[in-house]
């Protein structure tokens, strides 16, 4: 995998350098905020989140595969890294988010980037619908200024807390938060090139600071002074132990990463034209992900409303996310201090508006609405993981999409016996020419429609099966609309073919197509079926079928199945 920068600074200049430049402030501006709450809703400190912004903001964009891809701390990892913080510790976290890098960095390299767009659309509003759910609800106590609650990973024991501790609402906070909700909302209407999340965070602290100050909780008092410094580089403590115990935590991460920053590269291309390299943007995540723990950044991966920003700010290149790094690590050393005084309250509009915007809740509606299998997956995505975690969720997800997926490829599959219609101009078989009058007892003709695989194989081999029992003399098969075959429509083929040939039967296969042709060469079974035996055109087949009868028993039939039984009912044998 090639990571040349050719084409994607093909005919810069000054001009585009000066768009890139307006661009990449403005979301560096918003990233700043966003990159804080982010950090504090995973359970970490703030500074966290904006060392992540700068760090792994600039390799996204200078080694992804989008043009205007802005990657950083998302809404989408909270839940995830909240409950590994929980459960292993923050320095278990940077390893965890090291070893995602590791495996994104693969599967990059290994051109896995197109599986990840495989994952069904209801698996993702599912989960992604369920994060934001997660994300709401967890505000809920920073907004009404709830204290001496208990952190869980659980979802239920959390909203019960909230329910315990309703009592201790610091209506303060409640005011805070609805100043800086209220900014939000109404600053893109009235002012819609500045960010609503810092106009609302920098209006809401001062009115904390000027008319009730230290009435509210704010950074500083909960996690100390944010330093204005980036921290001493500082590799994780790697060992096989702690490998073997982060590994499942890492590749959700890794597994959450791709799908996101894939997504986001999407809505990218959308926006902009352009088109992006799936493979390469892993890789350019893989190595964000793997050098940003070693400045304490958390994991990283594309952000869709940053890079919608982005787009819509005029950038031309990926130097305006360089930019936008810079623009953290610029205010990172001048206004930390002054960052310390945000309240708590005014974090959670911001984290709020952002679990209501990436929440899909169109999607969902419109899916639950079609009442189909697709509703059910959806739902239960969405329970498992608000109510359980992120991991069981998609794996549930996807194996019930799995199990509709192929309970729907074995409805389309269509076994009719036929045969030809004399009144088309082609011959053409056909199933309603098939009846008790109408029949030939030595060639059965069966055609097939739809993919020959595991979850239909059996019921393909059945019917066929059924029809052996009347030991016709020749079989033939029409899949000419049979686009694909796998190992277990092989097997269970060559068990008819077997069976057929164990009665001294002739099986005889017309209008293979590409795909199950290579399959029965790999298998050898074309070979013992015998290359004479396969036609491209039914009628040739039919002719040669017509060759292995037993005229004997041809003379006096008056089913006139092809239009050569008459002529075979009445010839004498000689």
């Amino acid at each position: 995998m090639k990571l040349s920068f050719s084409g994607r600074f093909q005919g810069y200049n000054g001009k585009k350098f000066q768009k890139d430049l307006i661009s990449g402030l403005i979301v560096g501006i918003v990233a700043i905020p966003l990159g804080m709450a982010f950090a504090i809703a995973s359970g970490v400190k703030p500074e966290y989140g904006l060392y992540t912004t700068f760090v792994a903001g600039i390799l996204i964009s200078l080694f992804g595969g989008s043009k205007f891809q802005i990657g950083g701390p998302t809404g989408a990892f909270i839940p995830i890294l909240f409950a590994i913080v929980m459960q292993y510790g923050y320095e278990n976290l940077l390893i965890a988010g090291f070893m995602a890098g590791v495996i994104l960095l693969f599967m990059g390299i290994f051109k896995l980037g197109g599986v990840i767009k495989f994952i069904p659309r209801p698996v993702t509003i599912g989960f992604t619908t369920g994060i934001a759910v997660t994300i709401f609800t967890g505000q809920i106590a920073n907004f009404l200024g709830l204290h001496n609650l208990q952190k869980h990973q659980e979802f239920l024991s959390n909203m019960k807390e909230l329910g315990i501790h309703i009592s201790t609402i610091n209506m303060y906070s409640v005011l805070t938060a609805v100043i800086c909700l209220m900014l939000i909302i109404l600053t893109p209407k009235l002012l819609p090139k500045i960010p609503g999340s810092l106009v609302g965070i920098l209006i809401s602290t001062v009115a904390a600071s000027l008319f009730y100050p230290d009435k509210v909780a704010t950074i500083g008092s909960t996690y100390g002074a944010i330093p204005n410094s980036l921290p001493s580089l500082h590799f994780p403590a790697l060992s096989i132990e702690h490998m073997q115990s982060l590994i499942k935590p890492a590749f959700v991460i890794a597994m959450l990463g791709g799908i996101e920053s894939l997504l986001s590269a999407v809505v990218a291309d959308g926006m902009s034209g352009s088109r992006h390299n799936s493979n390469r943007e892993l890789i350019g995540q893989g190595i964000a992900n793997m050098i940003t723990p070693l400045f304490g950044g958390i994991p990283a991966t594309g952000a869709i409303a940053r890079t919608a920003t982005n787009i819509k700010s005029g950038a031309e290149s990926p130097f305006s996310g360089v930019i936008h790094g810079i623009v953290v690590l610029l205010v990172l050393f001048l206004f930390a201090p002054y960052a310390s005084n945000i309240p708590l309250a005014s974090m959670a509009p911001i984290l709020m508006v952002v679990a209501w915007n990436m929440s899909e809740r169109k999607e969902f509606a419109h899916v639950i609405k079609t009442k189909t299998a697709e509703s059910f997956v959806l739902l239960i995505t969405f329970l498992l993981t608000v109510l359980t975690d992120l991991t069981t969720a998609v794996e549930v997800g996807l194996v019930l999409s799995g199990i509709i997926f192929v309970k729907h490829m074995s409805d389309l599959l269509i076994t009719a016996k036929v045969l030809p219609d004399p009144s088309d101009k082609n011959e053409k078989v056909a199933a309603h020419m098939v009846n008790e009058q109408h029949y030939c007892p030595q060639i059965s003709i069966y055609t097939f429609e739809g993919a020959l695989f595991f979850g239909v194989a059996a019921m393909f081999e059945k019917s066929i099966m059924d029809e052996i029992h009347y030991k016709p003399k020749v079989l033939i098969l029409r899949m000419g609309n049979v686009p694909y075959m796998d190992t277990t429509g092989e097997s269970n083929l060559s068990s008819i073919v077997k069976h057929f040939n164990k009665h001294g039967g002739t099986v005889i296969i017309s209008e293979l197509q590409n795909q199950p042709s290579q399959m029965l060469k790999k298998t050898r079974l074309d070979e013992f079926i015998g290359l004479e035996h396969f036609f491209e055109k039914t009628g040739d087949a039919v002719s040669f079928a017509l060759t292995k009868l037993n005229h004997s028993q041809c003379l006096g039939c008056k089913h006139f199945a092809f239009r050569e039984c008459r002529q075979l009912s009445t010839r004498e044998i000689k």
